[in-house]
């Protein structure tokens, strides 16, 4: 008896608690103003922006367990489970702390965009069609050093950052911060230059730094008669969505590793189309070469 009365009162509970939600969404659907609409934007446009900030900083499994904790923490209040709730409020009361302390470069760099990027935005407002143009030139060169370099034989590594940064392989290496160059890509790279042992990074339109070194793969298989640069091109396309190519110094073959994938045997020919695909989403280049 007492067990079907308790029953029946907790499913009186529930219906109320479920009338009291709708009553409540119906209220705030009727007061639903120009400001709101404007207030919850913004938040989207913010929110928006940290995330795929922070997922360009390799952060993502920092964030994906501070989500997750969150989670707990909103189960633990919702159903009451006091030792929980106890545990993960201190842990959010000194994990403010710890996240400004861990992520203090990136959150200096979001507040820098922030204040710069509508400017920039501005400034860089129908500049597609150059931008472009500039993407055609870097292809065009990277392909021609790639070419001289596989005819010679000599050992290639370049790096082209897309989304993921990869600022901990920049400051690896040598700054550089030059403009991409055929010319300038084959003396980096001469057996006999003191840069030559390492990545190119190209970032941005431009070579950001040379010398760098590249993770190993964890959990990628590498044939085992490929060298170091092989694996490092792997690795390194484990951890982020950068196209590295790779020229083997004992045959000249050209290579790219992109998402755990290391695809051999390009030309010349078909590397510019590939990296045309990739970069700019087209399946051929309409200029003439």
């Amino acid at each position: 008896m007492f067990g079907l009365l308790s029953v029946g009162s907790a499913a009186d509970n529930f219906a109320s608690e479920v009338a009291g939600f709708f009553n409540f969404a119906k209220e705030a659907f009727i007061g639903f103003t120009l400001i709101d609409a404007v207030d919850i934007l913004l938040l989207t446009v913010i929110f928006t922006f940290c995330f795929r900030f922070l997922k360009q900083k390799q952060a993502g499994y920092v964030i994906l367990g501070i989500v997750v904790c969150l989670a707990v923490f909103i189960l633990s209040i919702v159903f009451e489970l006091s030792g929980i709730k106890f545990i993960l409020s201190g842990v959010f009361q000194i994990g403010v702390l710890a996240f400004v302390i861990i992520f203090h470069p990136e959150l200096r760099e979001l507040l820098e965009k922030v204040g710069s990027g509508s400017i920039k935005g501005i400034r860089t407002l129908g500049s597609d069609a150059k931008h472009k143009e500039k993407q055609h030139q870097m292809i065009k060169n990277i392909t021609k050093a790639v070419h001289i370099l596989s005819m010679e034989k000599t050992g290639a590594l370049i790096v082209l950052t897309r989304t993921t940064r990869l600022d901990d392989v920049i400051h690896s290496g040598i700054s550089i911060n030059a403009d991409v160059t055929d010319n300038l890509l084959r003396n980096l790279f001469y057996n006999r230059a003191p840069l030559h042992d390492g990545a190119v990074v190209i970032d941005g339109g431009r070579i950001s730094a040379a010398s760098c070194i590249l993770p190993l793969p964890k959990r990628t298989v590498v044939d085992n008669d490929l060298g170091t640069r092989h694996r490092a091109a792997v690795g390194l396309s484990e951890i982020s969505d950068a196209l590295i190519i790779v020229v083997s110094e004992e045959t000249g073959i050209i290579s790219v590793a992109k998402e755990c994938e290391l695809i051999r045997g390009f030309t010349s020919e078909s590397l510019r189309k590939y990296l045309i695909k990739e970069f700019l989403n087209e399946q051929r280049e309409e200029e003439n070469n």
